[in-house]
């Protein structure tokens, strides 16, 4: 994406969170540079985003966090997918899919 659009990221931003946590726990600004990595820097991940969303999942038991030290020594939130987690991004994955694939349908139709 040459453009960067925060509006394409809403609603996008909890399932790409668990997604990376499913490759193992991390901290808030390893979530974040493991999804803008990923993406090519295409999905700037914004720290006024990223907070809220975290404690969003811990909230609703998607996803658990302990303290610990990150890679520079420095104290910090690790979280971690719960099973519920688990579930749940398996289950948006699949309508992501469905929902995407529809889309796509209609967007490379040739006219």
């Amino acid at each position: 994406m040459n453009e960067r659009n925060p509006d394409l990221l809403r609603g996008t931003l909890d399932s790409l969170v668990l997604k990376t946590l499913s490759h193992g726990p991390l901290h808030g600004y390893g979530v974040a540079r493991w999804i803008e990595q990923r993406t090519g820097d295409a999905l700037p991940i914004e720290e006024g985003s990223l907070y809220p969303a975290l404690y969003r999942l811990e909230k609703r038991g998607w996803i658990e966090s302990e303290w610990g030290r990150s890679e520079l020594g420095r104290r910090a939130k690790f979280y971690r997918l719960t099973a519920a987690g688990r579930h749940h991004l398996e289950s948006e994955t699949q309508r992501w899919l469905a929902f995407s694939q529809a889309v796509s349908a209609v967007l490379l139709q040739e006219a």
